[in-house]
């Protein structure tokens, strides 16, 4: 995962119409290459943002390329051990940011969550599209009744996750459940749940996700603080678009599709991860609210009001550089035992105030403990490593 900073989020110099073309010419325009990960949900995504790009930038063509990512070969290795090192960096975007580099590719369409820590140094985050529902959901097996949830699952109910996160998070309220790891697909992680044979009481994932593939009937409980007591992933929920930082062009038709809201939530978080120093498998949870608007969920444009007959009226919304974003933080080790928590909130009225925002709280978590807990999953991930590597017979340091 990667923070956002201000010179992430710089907004693109204004671009000039090429001389001598009239707005027809514009089909003249290279064809747009949107690069995304070979998966149902990505293509899902990656077709959403061609949609937006379209109506934003009439005249010109896009066409989305599939290639299949590190990440998504290896659906056996737990998440855990498959990011490893060097490896985090580029599980689910290596191969993707090789070809932008290279010019194969124009832009490339990521779950922000999943994106490194650190981009390229030619390379930038172009812009970050309007949040859906950030929050994770429970989905019980079909063998259980209806309406359970988290806390009346039954003694030793096995929960099926690839997250550390939300492991951690779930021993620490709910320690007579077991974890056992989970990879695939939305259709291949259901179709395990759902078997006749299945391990699974229940399984864990993106309410986004579920959403955006069509399988929200799903979600037997939502999972936020307030529900469920868990904290959701650094910049779930959320779309993000990657691209040459040369590249103007590119840069203003982005301009146009980008949300103020999501951008500067989405940045406290990301300069909260990056100050931590933690990664995909880390167990660091948040939650951001917007306070003093109609809206609440980050990203989540403000509900319409609408008049007797049914017609939507424009109601008034106090400008975002007049609301604060509150930010609630989680760092917890993996057995669930230790755990550190902070909570704050402020105005943030651009990307730079948003990644200095998230700093603060980073230093608030490190004050009370956070960076013994994060060091410790450190040194108990390398020793792991060596052991398995040992296992193998391989020598360390020669893999």
């Amino acid at each position: 995962m990667a923070s956002a900073t201000a010179s992430d989020l710089q907004a693109p110099p204004p671009q000039s119409a090429p001389q001598g073309l009239s707005t027809s010419a514009s089909t003249q325009f290279p064809t747009v290459n949107i690069g995304t990960r070979n998966s149902a949900l990505a293509l899902v995504q990656a077709n959403a943002v061609k949609q937006a790009l379209k109506d934003a930038n009439p005249g010109r063509t896009f066409e989305v390329k599939p290639v299949m990512v590190q990440g998504d070969r290896d659906k056996i290795t737990p998440l855990q051990q498959l990011s490893q090192g060097e490896n985090s960096k580029s599980l689910w975007t290596g191969e993707l940011e090789g070809m932008l580099e290279k010019g194969d590719l124009d832009i490339i369409v990521h779950c922000l969550k999943d994106m490194p820590t650190h981009l390229p140094d030619n390379l930038q985050l172009g812009a970050i599209l309007e949040r859906e529902d950030p929050s994770d959901a429970l989905i019980i097996s079909p063998r259980l009744p209806k309406e359970t949830t988290l806390a009346t699952l039954p003694q030793g109910a096995t929960i099926g996750t690839s997250s550390v996160r939300r492991a951690a998070q779930l021993r620490k309220l709910y320690p007579h459940l077991k974890f056992a790891d989970l990879r695939g697909n939305v259709g291949t992680r259901l179709g395990k749940l759902d078997a006749e044979d299945s391990q699974y009481s229940a399984i864990i994932l993106a309410t986004a996700g579920l959403n955006r593939i069509g399988f929200a009937n799903r979600i037997s409980q939502k999972l936020t603080s307030s529900t469920g007591g868990m904290l959701h992933a650094v910049g779930q929920g959320a779309l993000a678009i990657e691209t040459r930082k040369d590249d103007t062009s590119m840069l203003d038709m982005l301009s146009k599709i980008r949300c103020e809201r999501t951008t500067r939530a989405c940045g406290a978080e990301r300069a909260l991860l990056r100050t931590l120093e933690g990664g995909c498998s880390v167990p660091i949870g948040v939650e951001t609210t917007w306070r003093g608007g109609k809206g609440l969920a980050v990203g989540t444009q403000p509900a319409k009001d609408y008049d007797k007959h049914g017609a939507a009226v424009e109601a008034s919304e106090p400008d975002l550089d007049d609301q604060e974003l509150v930010l609630k933080t989680l760092v917890v080790s993996v057995d669930g035992t230790e755990f550190v928590e902070h909570e704050a909130a402020r105005k943030v009225r651009s990307a730079e105030e948003a990644d200095d925002f998230g700093r603060e709280v980073a230093a608030a978590l490190v004050e009370k403990g956070a960076g013994k807990i994060l060091e410790k999953i450190k040194i108990d991930k390398a020793w792991g490593a060596k052991k398995q590597l040992e296992a193998m017979g391989v020598a360390p340091g020669t893999a």
